[in-house]
């Protein structure tokens, strides 16, 4: 009958706030991060002069212009394809395309105006981009929208936390790794100062939002330490693409083996949100379920929620590095080579370290996270009875 009655009432409602005392131990932990993140990046913040100055995209006398197709491509009087386009003022003139590429009349171009050449040649301007301000914001709008009906507030929360930390990445991360400051605690100041901020703003300032904020730095903590050591054991140097190599010509300061490690870290705090709060929450929703489970059995039974979440997680990290490195992947398939050679080769090593060591990071933020928050989370009430050891498997039936 005992059983029974405790059978009852292991289905009963929200799980009552976190003690006075649990409250103050999650504080003490979590203030010194607030704190030293803080410090960070006072510290690292670039002074004036440090960061190098910007390069102009286009020298004197030339411009971008947004023009519009005003016809079918044709050959000049110098060999060379020309497209008819029509000028924001509404005047006409010529374009110097690439033939590979395809146009149709009415597409929006950006136009490279070469100002010097104009009335010397009979094209002066050359083709840059298309125009995808539209498409773009039509998309980021339906994101918006979607997100909005779905999670309402709490997705408003989570967007004006994504704000906030592209503008920690433009105001802080950028300018502090371009004036050469030590990448690896660029990355933890700005991963820790990203977290707090995202965490409680799209979750709310809860014990169990700290929880999987101390779960997530926990796992940078990790990501950072194997990162270093397998950046450095696989000889990463962080040059192997051309858009890196040219980096130090226009920041001589620049450290690319620390700026690919600083990328492995922030690459891993995505994924690492995602698994801390899932499995937070999954301890507090097992515990208003079953609110009479031994702490063990909550761990227990989340830790199978962890393993589903692992599993799935390494091939979506996996498989989203095939499809956004897919033109070199297929390159590398061309190649004669050994596959071995070809896994080993610059650029795809250093993502395949990427990808692993961020890969046990998260592995290893879950089984943290999970043990944080059962000890965390508020323990059976003091007057309803004590499951025996063999019944918490019942009671969370």
């Amino acid at each position: 009958m005992t059983g029974a009655h405790a059978h009852g009432h292991a289905h009963g409602g929200p799980v009552a706030p976190a003690p006075r005392r649990t409250r103050l131990v999650i504080a003490c932990l979590v203030l010194p991060a607030i704190v030293a993140t803080a410090l960070g990046m006072w510290m690292l913040w670039p002074k004036a002069g440090e960061v190098p100055d910007r390069i102009p995209v286009v020298v004197d006398g030339s411009s971008f212009v947004e023009v519009t197709v005003a016809g079918p491509p044709g050959v000049d009087e110098s060999g060379e394809v020309t497209l008819p386009i029509e000028l924001p003022d509404g005047g006409a003139s010529r374009m110097q395309v690439d033939p590979r590429f395809e146009f149709e009349t009415g597409d929006g171009l950006v136009a490279l105006h070469i100002g010097d050449l104009q009335g010397e040649i009979a094209a002066p301007y050359v083709f840059m981009e298309h125009q995808r301000e539209l498409p773009l914001a039509l998309l980021a709008g339906a994101y918006v929208l979607v997100v909005l009906l779905v999670a309402r507030w709490r997705g408003l929360a989570a967007i004006a936390g994504l704000g906030v930390a592209f503008a920690v990445f433009l105001g802080f991360t950028f300018p502090a790794l371009l004036a050469g400051k030590d990448a690896m605690a660029v990355a933890l100041v700005t991963s820790s100062a990203v977290m707090l901020v995202v965490l409680y703003l799209a979750h709310g300032l809860t014990t169990r939002t700290s929880v999987a904020l101390l779960g997530t730095l926990a796992g940078l903590a990790l990501t950072a330490a194997i990162g270093t050591w397998a950046t450095s054991a696989s000889k990463i140097t962080g040059a192997t693409s051309e858009t890196a190599q040219m980096l130090p010509s226009m920041a001589a300061g620049v450290d690319l083996q620390g700026i690919a490690l600083c990328g492995l870290v922030l690459a891993g705090m995505g994924v690492l949100n995602d698994v801390t709060i899932t499995q937070a929450s999954a301890v507090w929703e097992l515990r208003a379920l079953a609110p009479l489970a031994s702490r063990r059995a909550l761990f227990a039974r989340a830790m199978r929620i962890g393993r589903d979440h692992i599993a799935s997680t390494v091939y979506t990290i996996a498989f989203a590095y095939v499809g956004a490195a897919l033109p070199l992947l297929l390159t590398v398939w061309l190649l004669d080579q050994s596959p071995v050679t070809a896994l080993t080769s610059g650029e795809i090593a250093e993502e395949i370290v990427r990808t692993l060591v961020g890969s046990i990071g998260l592995v290893l933020a879950i089984p943290i996270t999970t043990a944080i928050a059962a000890v965390v989370v508020p323990g059976p009430p003091d007057a309803a009875p004590v499951l025996p050891r063999h019944e918490p498997a019942e009671a969370l039936t």
